[in-house]
């Protein structure tokens, strides 16, 4: 089975608990997922596991403050990832229009930049019409692992 590092970045709580979900339901299934809330650059370095973000978007399209030092460490220090596989789950809210799942886009930027290589599509999870996020979440995440190498 596979091991992942989940890093979530969360406003209000909906990331942290489908990322929860993410880690009860996959688990069952004998996968192991590690859940970093506030995470740090030493969770990406210390191990070579696929990299899966679970984050809402705040703002203006950005980086929940929980998330952000991961990311601006990321940014700044720049620690290779060479081929590191990894993906993207973002939650927003349409309405805000251009910035609609903005901290994706900035995290999936971040990780092309050291070299980790993308696994399918990010998923984008609209709460104007999805009141359960988990629930598209996690067979995405299914379907995602089984893309991995």
């Amino acid at each position: 089975m596979t091991a992942i590092t989940l890093l979530v970045g969360s406003v209000y709580g909906g990331a942290l608990l489908t990322a929860r979900e993410i880690r009860e339901q996959l688990e069952e299934e004998g996968h192991e997922i590690r859940i970093f809330e506030k995470p740090e650059l030493a969770d990406l370095t210390s191990n070579d596991r696929p990299i899966l973000v679970c984050t809402s978007t705040t703002g203006q399209g950005e980086v929940p403050p929980d998330l952000l030092p991961f990311y601006l460490d990321l940014k700044d220090q720049m620690p290779m990832q060479q081929g590191r596989p990894f993906g993207v789950i973002v939650l927003g809210d349409s309405s805000y229009g251009d910035t609609f799942c903005g901290a994706g886009d900035l995290m999936e930027e971040a990780f092309l930049e050291v070299g980790a290589r993308k696994v399918g599509e990010t998923l984008c999870i609209d709460a104007l019409e999805t009141m359960e996020p988990e629930t598209v979440a996690v067979p995405w995440v299914r379907s995602w692992i089984r893309e991995l190498p």
